[in-house]
């Protein structure tokens, strides 16, 4: 595609409409769920299982599909906008569902009468019913949404770009946070509900309005026999993206990076509150940070555009590593957690904002969405198993969620190791200068290349 200066600005505009109507939703739902949840006198470990692990392990039977599918499809609406479009009304009306998730699981304990599961049951229910509704509608817009900034957003500008939809990102949770953080308690149907309702609206009007260009046909599939034809396009699938060495660095170096902030993440708002902090000061915390990484967004897409992502990510996991390190081993008070979890906000916005660009710099253009859900795909597996299995750590550890910060150590320091072998993958595909993505040929040349 070619754009006008006017043209550039216009896509611009809508696709961080559209951000800023999904971020706002992102930003709100997981501490407003795990609000609820705790309302329901729900343990840690299921708070972790229900927040973390369902979304997961639906994003990775479901990611991959939809990445392919969407990848192969060609319309008159393009290969991203329908996969978008369609989902958004559902993911909406589950919002709906999960603000009267209290008074649901009242009505269906006394429907059931002597056959409920309790109070506590019925709401988990009906919860969880709304909740896996609205991640399975999540998951798809997640996969895709990246998929089609790749496809409309110019290469030469992608990184700069990817710092104005960090922006975006960060004044939604600003707001969230400074305004409504210390209201959740108190008003999570509100929330839920008109969160719901901008999302629905703002989400679709952007699909109506950013236009894709033509495609080239997708490559042709090959035949195979009536036996094996089922499993083809799965064995294909994990022959593309999982045979080569190259890709499988940068799996290992993506997700390190995305989950390193997930243990401190998963359990903040409960460590906040054991160390005396108040929601609303946690949520004022949390804006501060926010304001931080705003003020750094431009300058760091500018710097992933000039010295490349893969560079910011490995500065910033090694930062991020001393910053956890150092909230583990200083003691476990409001002020040295305050700024512990600030610092441990700002670099994680750093990573998150320099290391946006790095899947579209890296991967084939073709087959952007394949090789991006596969990415996913690695990251998901690890999410499904994280949040539990630490929540149920730190349950035996009588709630020591300063425990936290040392898994995020621990990952950050893989993910440092990863980015290393990483950047040689780089150097040795035409580095900065001349690199051209590697085209699997895993039936030829596998892990040997």
């Amino acid at each position: 595609m070619t754009y006008t200066l006017a043209g550039v600005v216009s896509l611009f505009l809508w696709l961080l409409a559209g951000d800023f109507a999904w971020m706002m939703k992102e930003r709100a739902i997981t501490p407003v769920a795990q609000i609820m949840l705790r309302s329901f006198e729900s343990p840690d470990w299921l708070v972790g299982l229900l927040v973390g692990s369902i979304p997961a392990g639906i994003g990775m039977i479901l990611g991959p599909v939809v990445s392919v599918c969407s990848d192969r499809h060609r319309g008159r609406w393009g290969r991203r906008i329908p996969y978008l479009f369609i989902p958004t009304p559902f993911v909406a009306l589950a919002m709906f569902g999960l603000a009267v998730t209290p008074a649901l699981g009242e009505w269906l304990h006394q429907a059931l009468g002597e056959h409920s599961p309790g109070l506590m049951g019925t709401r988990i229910l009906v919860f969880t019913f709304f909740w896996t509704a609205f991640e399975i509608g999540s998951i798809i817009v997640n996969t895709l949404f990246i998929a089609l900034i790749n496809d409309v957003v110019p290469k030469q500008v992608i990184g700069r770009f990817f710092a104005l939809f960090r922006a975006v990102s960060l004044i939604a949770g600003i707001l969230f946070n400074f305004f409504l953080m210390g209201k959740a308690q108190a008003h999570t149907i509100e929330i839920f509900g008109v969160l719901g309702l901008f999302y629905g609206i703002g989400f679709t009007l952007m699909c109506l309005k950013v236009k894709e260009g033509e495609y080239p046909p997708p490559e042709p599939v090959e035949r195979v026999s009536r036996k094996g034809k089922r499993l083809e396009p799965l064995v294909r699938y994990l022959r593309e993206c999982f045979t080569h060495r190259y890709y499988l660095c940068f799996f290992l170096a993506f997700t390190l990076g995305m989950i390193a902030n997930a243990p401190v993440n998963a359990f903040s708002i409960f460590h906040a509150r054991s160390v005396g902090m108040s929601d609303d000061l946690y949520g004022k915390c949390l804006a501060l940070s926010y304001v931080i990484s705003l003020i750094l967004t431009y300058p760091l897409g500018s710097l992933a555009d000039r010295f490349h992502p893969i560079r910011v990510g490995l500065w910033a996991t090694i930062i991020y590593a001393g910053v956890t390190l150092a909230g583990f081993v200083l003691p476990n008070e409001g002020n040295v957690f305050f700024v512990t979890f600030l610092l441990h906000t700002v670099i994680s916005g750093i990573y998150l904002t320099g290391t946006a660009s790095l899947a579209p710099r890296l991967l084939p253009q073709a087959k952007f969405a394949q090789f991006a859900s596969a990415a996913s795909l690695v990251t998901a597996g690890c999410v499904m198993v994280l949040p539990p299995m630490l929540g149920t750590f730190i349950q035996v550890m009588g709630h020591q969620y300063r425990y936290a910060f040392l898994l995020g150590f621990l990952i950050s320091a893989g993910s440092a190791g990863a980015y290393v072998l990483l950047l040689r993958g780089f150097y040795r595909h035409g580095g900065d200068a001349n690199y051209e993505p590697p085209i699997p040929e895993a039936e030829n040349e596998g892990l040997n290349r």
